[in-house]
């Protein structure tokens, strides 16, 4: 990791100033920690530059780390929920790799994905390195806090994403190779991330939502102890999801299209922050997913098989998660636009050309965790792995959702909630939320899944394309050291 190669953490400009629930001073540029990390206040500083690197730059320069802007083209494009335009089309070679599961290590994607989210870890570490500057001790016990959620959600992307991965959890120099590029399994890497966020929840409050938070270190400790599905850890979510419905911080909003387009409302327990109109503070991804607006033209498609599940099990979410592209309702194949990130709100009009200001430069939070995801997670550690249940909380968390979307709390009810339910209500509930082609893999679904899906389309799917590849840059930066670099297989 080319990165890890340098002492000097770089605070990028593009922090989340202008929300209330970031803080300020601004920080600098090749800031070092030993000559700026002094105080409490100069290593807060420095945490907003943890969530920077998650926020990602908005601009479509490939050598630019984009975080989570570009996530949907690793998770969401991956899976049965969404394609690009014109997958064979020269410039969308790298995103028809990912949409026909036929991933080559150069993918632009795939490494800029790693590069990004391992400079969150390298960020969060620098930041661990220097609580000692801080002398009021719960001040240190939150920061410490705040620093192990982000390098605990960096590493569940990335561990789900690649699976063994190196695993870095304090500064490293740019000799120690063997750390840098060594993969340890993925028990070790789930092992750090369980501590982390249990650490979170420990020394956090629940005072915001673009920022961590207990309930969201709670929220996402009951992810990874589904994920991981040993003995216990079922037991562990369901009480980790009830704390948090019990603490009634948290409601379904009324209106489904309220939890996108009114932002950090009550059901968001976290979210990452941007504000329109300034490049360094606003995101991209809203306009690239629109036709003509975008700088690739469509991608992110809604495809033809998510189409018909959000007609047939969505309700009244249909209209706020997809629509025809109006460029592509007359003459030629009908595509689907997602509905859930107009730029700034807007109806999306006919050819992009009808947002208040420029729409690649959009304010949209991005939203990683909501309470509906509490309520369907809890109902799935209630299910335990099991092919149904009759247990009345698991189906009463589970109708919550439905009857937000149109659906009889009465007659819609079912005497067994069943695996297969399940799945299917998380897919049309979060549609383009990437978390489909995670939900398939925990759920143990995604090999019957996507081999369907990817004959129906002429895609050839294998069981080792559920992992992505190392980057082959990885790889080559490794052979000038004395640890080479392994590669997942399936990309040898």
């Amino acid at each position: 990791m080319k990165y890890l190669k340098y002492i000097a953490i770089i605070l990028i400009g593009n922090v989340f100033v202008s929300c209330s629930d970031f803080l300020e001073p601004v920080p600098g540029s090749s800031i070092t920690t030993d000559n700026y990390y002094t105080t409490a206040e100069e290593l807060e500083t420095g945490l907003i530059g943890v969530y920077a690197a998650i926020k990602g730059i908005n601009s479509n320069d490939k050598d630019e780390n984009h975080g989570v802007q570009w996530e949907f083209y690793v998770t969401e494009m991956r899976s049965d929920n969404t394609s690009t335009k014109s997958p064979d089309s020269e410039d969308a070679s790298d995103a028809g790799q990912l949409e026909s599961l036929n991933v080559l290590p150069t993918n632009n994607f795939v490494n800029n994905y790693y590069t990004s989210f391992f400079q969150v870890i390298s960020r969060a570490n620098v930041i661990l390195a220097n609580l000692d500057v801080v002398e009021d001790s719960a001040k240190a016990k939150a920061i410490e806090g705040e620093a192990k959620f982000l390098r605990a959600y960096a590493y569940f992307n990335l561990v789900r994403l690649f699976g063994d991965l190196p695993l870095i959890d304090r500064i490293i120099a740019p000799s120690e190779t063997e750390i840098q590029f060594t993969r340890v399994g993925t028990n070790s890497i789930y092992e750090l991330i369980v501590a982390d966020l249990e650490t979170a929840v420990s020394g956090l409050n629940n005072t915001y939502t673009t920022r961590a938070s207990k309930p969201a270190a709670q929220a996402l400790l009951a992810k990874v102890y589904l994920t991981m599905a040993t003995p216990g850890s079922y037991l562990k979510a369901q009480l980790l999801c009830e704390e948090i419905i019990n603490s009634t911080k948290y409601s379904l909003k009324s209106n489904f299209h309220d939890v996108f387009y009114t932002e950090r409302n009550s059901e968001i327990i976290f979210a990452i922050g941007y504000n329109s109109g300034v490049q360094d503070n606003s995101q991209i991804f809203s306009a690239e997913w629109m036709n003509a607006v975008g700088n690739t033209s469509g991608v992110n498609y809604v495809t033809t098989n998510a189409v018909a599940a959000i007609d047939t099990y969505g309700g009244s979410r249909i209209s706020d998660s997809y629509r025809p592209d109006p460029l592509t309702l007359f003459g030629g194949t009908i595509r689907y636009q997602v509905t859930k990130y107009f730029p700034d709100g807007a109806s999306g009009g006919s050819d992009g050309q009808t947002f208040t200001g420029l729409p690649q430069l959009a304010g949209n939070d991005w939203i990683v965790l909501r309470y509906a995801d509490v309520l369907l997670m809890r109902a799935e550690a209630i299910l335990a792995g099991a092919i149904e249940t009759s247990n009345g909380n698991a189906i009463d968390s589970y109708m919550q959702v439905r009857v937000r979307a149109g659906f009889n709390a009465v007659t819609d009810r079912p005497s067994k909630l069943t695996k297969e339910a399940l799945l299917i209500e998380r897919r049309v509930e979060f549609a383009f939320e990437n978390q489909r082609m995670f939900d398939l893999i925990r759920f143990g679904a995604a090999q019957s899944v996507l081999s369907v899906f990817a004959d129906a389309n002429g895609f050839n799917f294998a069981s080792t394309d559920l992992l992505l590849p190392i980057p082959q840059n990885e790889i080559n930066l490794s052979r000038s050291s004395s640890t080479l670099m392994t590669q997942n297989p399936g990309y040898n």
